[in-house]
């Protein structure tokens, strides 16, 4: 039986984090220093040194710390908020650390792309999972040591009952992590991706920050813009290529994609959830993105500038 949420408990939250990566690792120190209880989940090396050695960030808006946090390699008590932000190339194997006897709260994806939502309500309910996407560049550098590069940590959750997720929003505002709540969850993830895969799939492609993509390849930069707003607004979401190409322009020119970093160290890369999306919905409305295809097939074929582990 798919149910909502049982009721919102008082601080401290009971919060489970799959994948303390650089993304999960920061968002776990960060409540956790709050006053939360947060349990990492990850394999057993990587669960036995949080364990030990808490996690450690260093960050510009956030400041140097370490925070003490629980780990374990499954959740095994119920949570009231569970923080879904492994990779999408792990996905299926890491939700075995996530039974759903146990999300009886809030199920909040932090993935890229938009193909996700329906399989995790599938697994866990769709009243528990709340749509969201995050803005920030934060890596792991070693297990439980964080290295935050973005001057902001944003948070979009998306729900048409505000009331419902405003406790939600609180403890993560009250984290540190600027988070506000809207109503068109199409809408929110599409205006992540229609950002996110130009950043990805460029940066990755030649092995540079977005300050070398801006310098050396600007014409692409805004042609592949234009390519994923035409897509982003046939699928329901914003299509402001100029108003994406402003916020690259504010990035730190070192700033480097998730996608990039990943190549860089040899891992797999998220390209079907990221590139493969925008291919697959803008077949599915006639429209024509030659470059992104272009990009895609070339990545696929291992084409990429960034040099190998």
């Amino acid at each position: 039986m798919d149910t909502a949420p049982d009721a919102v408990p008082t601080t401290p939250w009971t919060i489970a984090v799959l994948g303390p990566g650089g993304v999960g690792g920061l968002l776990a120190a960060l409540l956790s220093r709050a006053g939360h209880r947060v349990t990492c989940l990850a394999g057993e090396d990587t669960a036995r040194t949080l364990a030990r050695d808490g996690i450690r960030v260093s960050s510009g808006e956030h400041g140097d710390f370490t925070a003490r946090v629980e780990a374990d390699t499954e959740l095994r008590e119920p949570a009231d908020l569970c923080l879904v932000t492994v990779k999408h190339t792990a996905l299926d194997a890491a939700l075995d650390r996530l039974p759903a006897r146990f999300t009886r709260g809030f199920v909040l994806p932090l993935l890229n792309g938009v193909e996700h939502v329906a399989a995790l309500r599938e697994r866990y309910g769709a009243q528990r999972i709340v749509p969201a996407v995050i803005r920030v560049e934060s890596t792991r550098t070693g297990a439980g040591v964080i290295e935050h590069g973005s001057p902001f940590t944003e948070i979009d959750v998306a729900g048409a009952d505000e009331a419902r997720l405003a406790p939600l929003a609180a403890v993560l505002d009250g984290a540190g992590i600027t988070t506000r709540t809207v109503a068109d969850e199409n809408a929110a993830l599409w205006a992540k991706l229609a950002f996110l895969a130009p950043f990805a799939l460029l940066t990755t492609r030649y092995g540079l920050p977005i300050g070398g993509i801006r310098e050396e390849h600007s014409k692409e930069l805004a042609a592949l813009v234009e390519e994923t707003t035409a897509v982003s607004r046939a699928c329901g979401g914003p299509g402001d290529a100029a108003r994406i190409l402003a916020r690259y322009d504010a990035f730190p020119p070192q700033s480097k994609s998730s996608m990039l970093r990943d190549a860089e160290a040899g891992r797999a890369l998220e390209l079907d959830a990221i590139g493969g999306a925008v291919l697959r919905a803008a077949e599915r409305h006639g429209i024509e993105v030659p470059l992104a295809t272009r990009l895609v097939t070339e990545l696929s074929n291992g084409t990429t500038a960034a040099p190998s582990a």
